[in-house]
């Protein structure tokens, strides 16, 4: 039969049809008609080459009007009964020629698309060697109703087999086609386990997420990468180590049905997070990043991504990979983050924000300074320890940025909490932020706030991270500097407390620990308008500063005593022996307190087995002296000094140090 008629502008049969299923009664009649007449009237046909034009124009369109019958009637059951009933009544050149000039002349219902693409998906089943016959069908209707073509081929075969990779193919080949199909693609990779989308003839069956992994698998693996995959591939690589993470804590069992069908069609991976990290390699390989995906692999980094406890720090070296290429994809990469992190994303928030920190020092914080803070904000609140870590190891990248540091003083209160967090990390993060914020910065300090930085910095003196130790004693003397007139009385008790911590850590090892101590104390005498211990620091008297510390109020003497003894357990040994030589000038002022005095010298006992033999020597001769002191009159000191002092003379050189210091607190 000629293809001529098949080309007129307008068919009857046609017509009819664009009204629906919900036309006249006198149509309905004329929507199914028996296969025995269909092949009487294609025997008509064949036999009478002589009829005139108006009788082959009839008889083609009887002819497409059957066929959109066969269209509707799959549409109406839902199963595709219409077309496998008749689908032996068309040659395959005729029935792909009439879907061509149905989808030319538009199509009027948009219920009737659904069916049509399950049409061309069995079309390309039954006739692989023509597989490119329906392209320009499948094109104009995916341009006309992409929503309704790309989520029926998701739906009606999802493991996507050969005729659905061409079908994709053809798809991806047009740039006007390829854009909107992965965007539909990515919406629903991001609905775990699966997205409920309606299609126009009503139906709303869930896609499964894994579809569209597998079909992305497919299309990366393409001889050739649509150009449209670059302008996605931020989104494209978040969404898919999204799907990674997601998939190693959840599987539903009819996923899992789904899967195993996948598994044996196209031999995939053994479980759906390591499918999605063979994807997102695809991917990365389709972008010529091959150095990145070896560079994972000598790191062990894609085996951590597929376990949920570590997930989050592969992310973060998949991130730092990820800084080799391009500023603008790292840009990219960092706007998609802002989305997601804005949405609720629960289940993937610490990954994304760890990758989202990792690239931070690469935007361009004037413009985007504001979000990134409200990002990290929010998530330094969250009781996860983990979550406030990367917040603030992102707040530490802000820091450094000075047009941040106006913006992020607020933050200063909810900094100070933290400060007493357990976790040492937190601890040191927080206080490299406040140094950022409050170092050289003329910024008053209000007195609640100060209070509470006071607070929780001396107890941070003695600390065992030299960074901890030093950055809280820095800090400690700006918060002293910039505290507002009006909130310096109530910050006094905090700097008293502070005095005896920072002269043990004048003695501290490291030199940078024991300076800034020593200058730290110097300010706190000078905030207490202490002229005396202040020539005492000035002039490098520490001992005579210890012995004025406790002489100038004996009732404390027991809380200096209990707040020197850990010390005594310092892993310093410089710091064990001024603790030791501590005991010594303490002891004399605890004469009368008997409870207090037991416990100092069972401390100073405990240190005679000291693996240092000084500081052992030194400890057995305080303890003794201690002992001389409390046992004998004011009358008789004298005596024991001068014999204290014979026996030194005749002592080893390493114990002189201490044993001196003994015989002056007893001359004292």
């Amino acid at each position: 039969m000629e293809q001529k008629p098949l080309r007129v502008p307008k068919l009857a049969g046609v017509e009819e049809e664009d009204k629906g299923p919900g036309a006249a009664p006198g149509h309905e009649t004329e929507e199914v008609v028996p296969f025995k007449q269909l092949q009487e009237d294609a025997a008509l046909e064949r036999t009478q080459e002589q009829e005139p034009a108006r009788g082959r124009f009839r008889r083609t369109a009887q002819t497409i009007r059957q066929f959109i019958t066969c269209i509707w009637q799959e549409e109406s059951t839902g199963v595709g009964t219409g077309i496998l009933a008749s689908f032996h009544l068309f040659s395959a050149e005729t029935s792909a020629a009439m879907l061509d000039l149905l989808v030319e002349k538009g199509v009027s219902n948009a219920k009737q698309v659904p069916a049509m693409v399950r049409y061309i998906h069995r079309w390309l089943t039954a006739n692989e060697s023509a597989e490119h016959r329906l392209d320009k069908a499948l094109l104009e209707l995916t341009k006309e109703y992409p929503s309704d073509v790309l989520i029926t081929l998701l739906r009606w075969a999802p493991s996507c087999d050969r005729a659905a990779v061409t079908m994709w193919g053809t798809i991806m080949s047009s740039s006007r086609t390829a854009e909107p199909a992965l965007q539909i693609l990515l919406d629903v990779l991001s609905a775990w386990p699966e997205d409920s989308v309606y299609t126009s003839d009503g139906d709303s069956t869930g896609v499964f997420a894994l579809a569209a992994t597998v079909t992305m698998w497919r299309v990366f693996n393409l001889t050739w990468c649509p150009p449209v995959v670059q302008v996605y591939f931020p989104k494209l690589l978040l969404r898919l180590l999204f799907q990674a993470y997601i998939s190693t804590l959840d599987m539903p069992e009819e996923v899992d049905t789904f899967w195993k069908r996948c598994q044996e069609q196209h031999d995939l991976a053994a479980h759906p997070n390591s499918f999605a990290l063979q994807t997102l390699k695809a991917l990365l390989c389709q972008m010529q990043y091959d150095d990145v995906v070896v560079a994972m692999e000598r790191r062990c980094a894609w085996n951590m991504l597929l376990c949920a406890h570590t997930h989050h720090y592969a992310v973060g070296l998949l991130a730092r990979e990820m800084r080799r290429v391009s500023i603008i994809w790292r840009c990219m990469i960092a706007s998609c983050l802002f989305d997601l992190l804005s949405q609720d994303i629960s289940d993937w928030e610490l990954p994304a924000l760890t990758f989202l920190v990792e690239v931070l020092d690469c935007l361009d914080l004037s413009e985007c300074g504001e979000k990134v803070l409200q990002i990290m904000t929010r998530h330094l609140k969250r009781r996860s320890r983990e979550m406030r870590r990367v917040a603030l190891r992102g707040l530490v990248v802000l820091s450094q940025d000075p047009s941040m540091n106006q913006r992020m003083y607020s933050l200063t209160e909810s900094l100070g909490n933290l400060l007493r967090a357990v976790d040492e990390d937190i601890v040191e993060m927080t206080l490299v932020v406040l140094s950022s914020l409050l170092f050289n910065k003329e910024i008053a300090i209000a007195s609640p706030i100060a209070l509470q930085l006071a607070e929780a910095l001396w107890q941070l003196f003695d600390n065992d991270n030299s960074l901890v130790k030093l950055l809280s004693v820095r800090l400690f003397q700006e918060v002293m500097n910039l505290v507002v007139a009006k909130g310096k009385k109530p910050l006094k008790k905090h700097v008293r407390q502070s005095l005896l911590p920072l002269f043990f850590n004048c003695h501290d090892e490291n030199w940078g620990v024991a300076q800034a101590s020593r200058e730290t104390l110097l300010s706190a005498v000078r905030f207490l308008k202490r002229r005396d211990l202040q020539h005492l620091v000035n002039t490098d008297q520490m001992w005579s500063f210890a012995e004025r510390l406790l002489a100038e109020d004996r009732s404390r003497a027991a809380e200096h005593l209990r707040r020197a003894l850990p010390y005594l357990q310092s892993p310093q040994e410089p710091l064990r022996e001024a603790a030791v030589r501590f005991m010594g000038i303490a002891g004399r002022c605890l004469r009368g307190q008997q409870q207090e005095f037991r416990i100092l010298c069972r401390a100073l006992q405990d240190m005679a087995y000291d693996a240092s033999p000084a500081i052992s020597c030194l400890a057995l001769q305080t303890h003794y002296i201690n002992l001389a002191v409390q046992a004998i009159p004011s009358s008789r000191l004298q005596n024991v000094q001068d014999q204290l002092r014979r026996l030194w003379k005749s002592r080893p050189f390493p114990c002189r140090r201490g044993w001196l210091s003994c015989c002056s607190a007893v001359e004292n």
